[in-house]
């Protein structure tokens, strides 16, 4: 995966334990974010990844899923769609709840995002349990789209949230 000129992704995150509850491990990707050359590789890999891909839309799911969805958006000359914590929109929205690996949360999307039968790829910073991921792509069901698949910069294979989404395409540059 490596050559000369790319950047190991995996030395610029950082794990949090006992954050946001004790027994949580964090992976934090803002030292990742922070640093230049490793983000412009992060986007480089998720860019080329998703590349074979048939799609009009990006999801980016807030908030880290809003910097990487954006970047590869705007690589890959694709719409942006945000997907954001409940409350949040000011229009019409569909809304989805589901369950975190800690607790539990609801996602927002305007009902109007995706036109008719419009390929959707969503993208996130981590899938863990798979239940952020599953709420996206229900929205996007929910609103007259497809989608077309799933990608993440990590994957948490413990919590088996590749599972969860066995209907879908998933992609991810790192593997813990």
């Amino acid at each position: 995966m490596q050559n000369d000129e790319e950047i190991q992704l995996r030395g610029f995150i950082l794990d949090v334990p006992d954050y946001p509850r004790e027994g949580i491990v964090f992976k934090d990707i803002t030292p990742l974010l922070k640093d230049r050359k490793a983000f412009r590789e992060c986007i480089d890999q998720l860019v080329k990844t998703v590349s074979g891909m048939s799609f009009e839309y990006v999801l980016g799911v807030e908030a880290r899923g809003f910097i990487l969805g954006g970047a590869v958006a705007y690589r890959l000359g694709k719409g942006f769609i945000p997907a954001r914590k409940r409350g949040k929109l000011p229009r019409r929205v569909l809304t989805q709840e589901y369950a975190l690996e800690y607790g539990a949360a609801a996602l927002d999307m305007h009902a109007d995002a995706v036109e008719g039968g419009g390929r959707v790829l969503i993208i996130d910073d981590l899938l863990a349990t798979g239940g952020t991921a599953l709420a996206a792509a229900r929205l996007i069901e929910g609103a007259g789209g497809i989608v077309a698949g799933a990608a993440f910069v990590i994957e948490l294979g413990s919590l088996n949230g590749r599972k969860k989404l066995d209907s879908y395409k998933v992609l991810s540059l790192l593997r813990y």
